[in-house]
């Protein structure tokens, strides 16, 4: 069975030597939640399969999946976002790219003859993609609506939690962005911030409303404790943690908090990403210029702001029926059943 360990400065250990030496290799190139994600998936991998990365073959990765989609907590539990019972199929293709990644690492170290983990279904020779060994349906994310967005604002009690919600809301920065925002970061004449935290530790500098600096200055006058010594922008304003750096626990209990006050039943970091960037669509932002502002590695990444914009479709679908009513004769109604 193996066993998660861990020791300060070194990277998660799983008792199993190549799977270690897995671990010290990817946390050279990855940021430390990413290699802890990846030690849990091989955790979990090998204590369903129950042998050394050696003895895996195809036979074992399939077994695996099965195990994954069985229902957890009985045959009558389901997920209401999904209808399923067993774990969520992005979760499982999730650890399905682990177990890859590291059977690809022993390939090229010479341990591993073959990759077990089949790249699809369907034989190449019919198919160039093939069939994924799990279909993940896509979904699109829930967005506030303009009202909803003004309730949670309003439902917020200080200046900080005004600046770090505007700054979601209205500029897209992630939670970890937002709560790793420094002092020094802010370019206050330029109206834009540094974020230096982004995610796979990429930079970029982003335009902010001048809102963000005019809450942001009402917190640093009045609310920011003067003895915390932190660069970082965001702090504990009452308790016994009192000047010290906001946690990710912190902020989600503010915009908890917010939610039941104003009555919305969803508002989460990640929802007020998602509605800035659908604005800005909404408004004729370039999906370019909205790659830019979200830190997106690739454009497809950012393509499904079209798809949660309510008139970028509806307007593609009126013009094209306008050129094709130039095209073909006009269908004439009959009358009604």
């Amino acid at each position: 069975m193996p066993q998660l360990v861990f020791v300060e400065g070194q990277p998660p250990r799983l008792g199993e030597q190549w799977v270690d030496e897995y671990l010290r290799f990817t946390a050279a190139r990855l940021r430390p939640n990413s290699v802890l994600a990846q030690a849990f998936d091989l955790k979990v991998f090998f204590t369903v399969v129950g042998k050394p990365p050696v003895g895996v073959g195809t036979a074992d990765v399939l077994a695996f999946i099965e195990q994954q989609r069985e229902p957890r907590h009985g045959g009558n539990v389901v997920r209401l976002v999904d209808g399923e019972q067993g774990l969520a199929a992005s979760t499982i293709k999730r650890r399905l790219a682990t177990v890859t990644s590291l059977f690809d690492y022993l390939l090229a170290r010479g341990v591993c003859e073959r990759q077990p983990v089949p790249r699809s279904m369907t034989p190449r020779s019919r198919s160039l993609r093939g069939s994924p060994l799990v279909r993940a349906p896509k979904r699109l994310p829930q967005v506030l609506s303009p009202g909803e967005a003004v309730a949670l604002m309003g439902a917020l009690r200080t200046e900080r939690d005004r600046a770090m919600v505007t700054l979601m809301l209205h500029a897209g920065l992630r939670r970890c962005e937002v709560l790793g925002l420094r002092l020094a970061d802010i370019q206050l004449g330029d109206g834009r911030v540094f974020v230096h935290q982004g995610k796979g530790g990429h930079e970029r500098i982003v335009p902010v409303v001048d809102a963000f600096f005019t809450h942001l200055a009402a917190y640093l006058t009045t609310e920011r404790p003067p003895e915390c010594d932190t660069g970082l922008v965001f702090v504990v304003l009452k308790g016994p943690r009192r000047g010290m750096p906001l946690s990710a626990a912190g902020l989600d209990e503010v915009l908890a908090g917010a939610r039941g006050r104003a009555g919305l039943r969803h508002a989460t970091c990640h929802e007020l990403r998602h509605t800035c960037f659908t604005r800005l669509r909404e408004a004729g932002m370039a999906l370019e210029a909205i790659q830019a502002q979200a830190g997106h590695a690739n454009l497809e990444t950012t393509r499904i702001y079209l798809h949660l914009s309510n008139d970028w479709l509806a307007d593609q679908y009126r013009d094209a029926m306008q050129v094709l009513s130039d095209i073909y004769p006009p269908i004439e109604e009959g009358p009604r059943p």
